[in-house]
Order: C-alpha cells, then structure tokens, then sequence
C-alpha cells in the first residue's frame, strides 16, 4: 500500500462525553485507502516537545469520492501534542502521514464477529464494525471502561451491533465488571466465530486467552509507544512466539516485530503477552539473531502497566 504524506484540513471538532476529542479532517487518499486497524502519523504543532509525530488510530471513514472523503480520530489530553490537536477547530491545517501499519483481515465467508474494546482503545474497532456490517457480517460488540465517562460512544456501539453489552467496573454504566466477565456468556450466545479487540495489554492478554480455549481466532490491535512510525526505530517491538519454518510442530522460535509495520493487529495466540523472553536454550528467529551482542533483540521486557487507563498511540 502507498504511503501518503500531505496536509488534511480540519472539518470539524466535536467531543464524546467530558474526556475525548474527536477531529473530522478532509484527506481525501487516506480516506479512500485505509484500512481499519490501520493508522495516521500527525504533527502535532512546532517546537521541541512536537518533534516526533503522533500515532492515531482511525476511528471512522467517511469514503465521498474524490476530494471530500475524510476520517476521523478520537484521543484524550495526555500531554502537549494531544492538547495542541484539541485547539485545533474547522479549517485548520493538519500535517499528516498514512495509512500505516498493517489493519485488520476480514473473514473470508460471513461470520459472526465478535468485538472487545476498552476504553480509547475501542476507537478503531467502530472502523472495523462500519466494514464487517458492510460485507454483511454479523456484528457483536462488548464495551468497557474504568467508569461510564471512559466509555467511547456507547449509543453508537449499540446502532453497529446485533448485540451490545457495556461494563464498567465501577458500575457507573451497564454492568458491573471487566469485559472479560462477560467474554465467554456472550460468545456462547452470540455464536462467535471470530474475535476482533483493542485496548489496554492486560485485557488483550485475557481476551486472546479465552478466545484459545475456545479454539477462536482473534486479532489483537496493540497500544505500543511509537518514535518513528514506519520501522526505523525499533521502539515499539512486540515478542512474538511463531512456528519455526520447516521445523516440527511443537517447535517455535521468537521475533520480535515491530508494531508500526507488522502490526499494529497482531494474531493473538502468538503474543507473548507477559513480556517473557526466550531463555539461551530457546530459537530465536536467525534474521533477528544479530540485534545484540547476546543474540537477543535490545528490548527484553515490558514496563509495568499504570494503573489508570493505558495510554493510547499519539498522547
């Protein structure tokens, strides 16, 4: 896919409840050729704090033909570069580079898809619901939060779904618990065949878990910390665990893969979500065998996750 640099305008700025902000810009080829999962490097204004672009998930597509077809991304204030995006209103221009990364694959045949999302994290799976009900796929859809003002779009979620279930884990807004709660109790009711879900690692991890011992697959859209954006920079590695090529079935090797190209959706049974690394007697992929000294890519581990929302690409 070609990569599209060039300046958007701002159509409009709207917010989803008290935190998130949401910015409509006309980009006409982007629109026309991003993919969902896919996302969008944005300068976020000039000065030191605003060297490196930010990472946006593509929240909806509005494909128009020609000149008028825009997206639209959703983000919450965590720091300078997401504050300037929120000053920004109609007409402003916006510096933007994509599609990026690799999105979402659509199920062959029709199927009953299954999305999980939580918190900001679920700004991409809208895109997603949008394409799968327009190839005719049944849709299902669990959102959750921290509380009901961290929820993204709740009546929205409900207009896309066959069935939709929110929860939070205060019970400030539908019910009470984490989406894992009410992982299983749905795909048992809903028939799902495939698992599509973005948000905080920990929920991914649990998510991919019980989507395994349903024998399901399912698509992981990650949250990594981005410096580059296009595989330059190495920052935003994810430990893998695949099966070696040409080797017997219960062995695998790891790589390390870099989110900004082949990810950010990843097959969820392979992520290493624990951050655990291969020991020395383990096979590590030979095309990474050079990263280190030691035979090991640079990255060994994951930071510990905060204890509030995770921070989402671009903020």
């Amino acid at each position: 896919m070609t990569l599209l640099m060039g300046t958007g305008e701002v159509l409009s700025h709207k917010k989803y409840g008290e935190h998130y902000h949401a910015l409509t810009i006309v980009a006409p080829e982007i629109g026309e050729s991003v993919r969902p999962g896919q996302f969008v490097n944005i300068q976020c204004g000039e000065g030191t704090a605003h060297i490196l672009r930010r990472p946006f998930s593509v929240y909806r597509v509005h494909k128009r033909g020609g000149w008028a077809s825009t997206i639209e991304i959703v983000f919450d204030i965590r720091g300078p570069g997401t504050k300037h995006l929120s000053s920004l209103r109609a007409h402003a221009s916006v510096d933007l580079v994509g599609p990026l990364g690799r999105g979402f694959a659509m199920p062959s045949k029709r199927a009953h898809c299954l999305l999980v999302g939580g918190g900001i994290g679920s700004a991409p799976l809208f895109f997603l619901a949008d394409e799968l009900r327009n190839e005719g796929h049944r849709v299902d859809v669990i959102l959750g939060a921290r509380t009901a003002g961290l929820l993204l779009n709740q009546i929205d979620a409900r207009r896309l779904a066959s069935v939709c279930r929110i929860c939070t884990e205060d019970g400030s807004a539908g019910e009470t618990g984490r989406v894992t709660d009410l992982l299983e109790e749905t795909m048992e009711r809903c028939k799902t065949e495939i698992v599509y879900t973005c948000g905080p690692h920990p929920m991914l991890a649990a998510v991919s878990r019980v989507a395994m011992d349903r024998d399901l697959p399912v698509q992981t859209a990650v949250e990594e910390l981005m410096a580059c954006g296009y595989g330059v920079c190495m920052t935003c590695v994810m430990p893998l665990r695949q099966k070696r090529h040409g080797g017997k079935e219960a062995e695998a090797e790891y790589v390390y893969a870099r989110s900004c190209t082949e990810g950010p959706v990843f097959d969820g049974s392979q992520v290493i979500w624990d951050g655990t690394t291969p020991s020395s007697t383990e096979a590590v992929s030979v095309d990474q065998s050079e990263l280190s000294p030691a035979g090991m890519p640079t990255r060994h581990d994951f930071p510990p996750e905060p204890a509030d929302e995770h921070a989402p690409p671009g903020n």
